[in-house]
């Protein structure tokens, strides 16, 4: 049997190890340079998908927004509008109208359950106080409004009542007086008065739909409100933008723009949501 050398064997072993040493060895420049080539290709594409998702995601949180204050604000008309005139004095005006560009409503009608009292004696001058003996006033609120009506000159008017005096049946209106004294018979009622407008001049950017309740200051009911177009069809078919008598009402046509709260990153505009609607006038005698 033939022995290899020792000589052979070393060869043998440094060809082995020259093998493992290549095969262990690093990557090139240029293999480098084509890794980091592919790595920025692939987080480029991943941060373009990121970013449009972001996007996506902002642009259907507007419209979501959008959307809710519009159909928000149609709601709110359309509820109150129904209600209008509802158990109000006949004479009583319960539609207010004020076409503005952007439009103005105001809408009247008895609170529930019903607040009333009767006038007992003369009023001596339009600052005196208010008897109503044998009417319960328990209903009636301090720091609230009310209406007097005079169903003799077919008039009245809003005030604020100051104080209650249950017991002895007298309401006080101490912040001011009366238009003129009103006579033992008179009615006093609590009436809901709410004002519905746009404020587009305390933000430009960012117009409000108002709500203005029982004479109380105004607040914000619902954002990004751009135009409220209201017009009436009234008892003979015709429409018109303003009311004259609100017995001849039959119908309110309204139409609300709510757009987006910022601008659209795609288009760089805002998005714009139209809602046109009707609500019959149903508490008018014929």
């Amino acid at each position: 049997m033939k022995v290899k050398s020792k000589h052979h064997q070393n060869s043998i072993w440094r060809m082995s190890l020259g093998n493992r040493l290549r095969s262990q060895s690093g990557m090139t420049i240029v293999e480098v340079l084509i890794a980091a080539l592919i790595a920025s290709f692939a987080i480029a594409a991943g941060m373009n998908t990121f970013v449009s998702t972001n996007k996506n995601h902002i642009i259907q949180d507007g419209v979501t927004n959008m959307q809710q204050n519009g159909r928000a604000t149609v709601d709110e008309l359309v509820d109150r509008v129904r209600q209008a005139g509802y158990k109000v004095p006949f004479g009583v005006k319960s539609l207010y109208s004020w076409n503005a560009d952007p439009d103005t409503i105001a809408i009247v009608y008895l609170r529930e359950p019903a607040c009333t009292a009767t006038v007992s004696s003369d009023m001596p001058q339009p600052s005196a106080e208010l008897k109503c003996v044998g009417s319960d006033l328990g209903c009636f609120e301090t720091n609230s409004w009310a209406y007097i009506w005079d169903p003799f000159a077919s008039e009245g008017e809003y005030f604020y009542i100051t104080h209650v005096q249950d017991q002895a049946g007298h309401l006080q209106h101490n912040d001011a007086n009366l238009s003129k004294s009103y006579p033992a018979g008179s009615q006093i009622y609590v009436l809901e008065f709410y004002k519905y407008y746009v404020d587009n001049t305390t933000d430009p950017l960012h117009p409000t739909f108002m709500k203005e309740a029982n004479g109380e200051p105004p607040v914000i009911y619902a954002d990004d409100i751009v135009d409220v177009q209201l017009s009436y069809r009234m008892a003979n078919g015709t429409i018109s933008d303003t009311i004259g008598l609100n017995r001849f009402v039959r119908e309110v046509q309204m139409t609300i723009v709510a757009r987006t709260p910022k601008s659209d990153l795609f288009l760089n505009d805002f998005r714009y949501d139209s809602l046109t609607t009707s609500v019959m006038v149903r508490n008018y005698d014929l």
